[in-house]
């Protein structure tokens, strides 16, 4: 029973020790990423989007798009991501959970993995679980992303088919999850397409 818990504890800090290595890849950037003048980062989306329309994969972009967001994150709200935080996005952008207690800076640690995937131009769902936060989320993460180019909607009940159509055509929609479900709900009941 010890060696397999030992063997499971090994493949984590395997893991972990994988996703310290990318962070510092993410972090080795800052110093020609922060260089760049406010025209020059802006202009890393368009660049970055071009990357992946001629071919490139997230996998390819990922540290560049990270320290992109970073930055960006630092010049508009004076928060720049940690290692720990780089290495959280570096585990949502792998589909994975990365557990941080309150205070630890999940909300900004999302940033990075949201921009990133928004560059496919497929859209980005950020799901909270009440919608204060998904407003304040939408506002404050948004102010990032909007200064990178990218839009920003967020979906609340209270809002009209049109309004909701708006929110889910933004490169990322913040949203709760109930109102996910309800929408999907919606939609199936719906008389036609439009």
């Amino acid at each position: 029973m010890a060696n397999i818990i030992e063997k499971i504890f090994h493949l984590e800090e395997r893991e972990l020790n994988k996703y310290a290595r990318e962070a510092d890849r993410v972090i080795a950037l800052e110093p020609t990423i922060s260089a760049l003048s406010d025209d020059e980062l802006k202009a890393k989306t368009p660049e970055l989007k071009k990357k992946l329309a001629d071919g490139a994969t997230l996998e390819e972009i990922k540290f560049e798009a990270m320290a992109v967001a970073r930055e960006a994150a630092w010049r508009v709200l004076k928060q720049k991501p940690f290692k720990v935080q780089i290495i959280g996005a570096l585990v949502l952008n792998d589909g994975d959970v990365a557990e941080m207690k309150t205070g630890e800076g999940k909300t900004l640690t999302a940033t990075m993995a949201v921009y990133l995937n928004a560059l496919t131009g497929k859209g980005v769902h950020v799901v909270t679980v009440n919608e204060y936060l998904a407003q304040r989320d939408a506002n404050w993460m948004g102010e990032i992303y909007r200064w990178l180019g990218l839009s920003v909607g967020c979906n609340l009940a209270k809002e009209s088919t049109e309004e909701k159509k708006a929110a889910y055509l933004c490169d990322i929609t913040y949203t709760t999850n109930s109102e996910l479900g309800f929408d999907y709900l919606r939609d199936n009941m719906a008389p036609g397409l439009e």
